[in-house]
C-alpha cells in the first residue's frame, strides 16, 4: 500500500521538521529545530544521487542558524 522509499521518508521527515520549526515562538528553539530539518534535507540531497541545490541551500541555512546560536550563547 505505502510503497515509499527510505529516501522519500527522509524527505517527508525533513519537510515536517522544517514546518514544525516555524511554529516555535522562541527564536533559539526555532533555530535548533530548523537546523535539524536542514541536516535532514542535506542527507536527503545526498540520497537523491547528490542534488546540489538542496544540499547547498540547506547547508547555508544551517550555517546561518549555527552562527546566530553561537553568537547568542556566547553573549549569555
Amino acid at each position: 500500500m505505502f510503497d515509499i522509499s527510505l529516501t522519500e521518508w527522509v524527505g517527508y521527515l525533513a519537510s515536517l521538521v522544517l514546518m514544525v520549526s516555524f511554529l516555535m515562538k522562541n527564536i533559539n528553539t526555532l533555530r535548533i529545530v530548523n537546523s535539524t530539518g536542514c541536516l535532514l534535507f542535506v542527507a536527503y540531497g545526498f540520497m537523491l544521487a547528490t542534488s546540489w541545490p538542496i544540499i547547498i541551500t540547506n547547508a547555508f541555512i544551517l550555517g546561518v542558524n549555527i552562527f546566530y546560536l553561537t553568537k547568542h550563547f556566547r553573549t549569555n
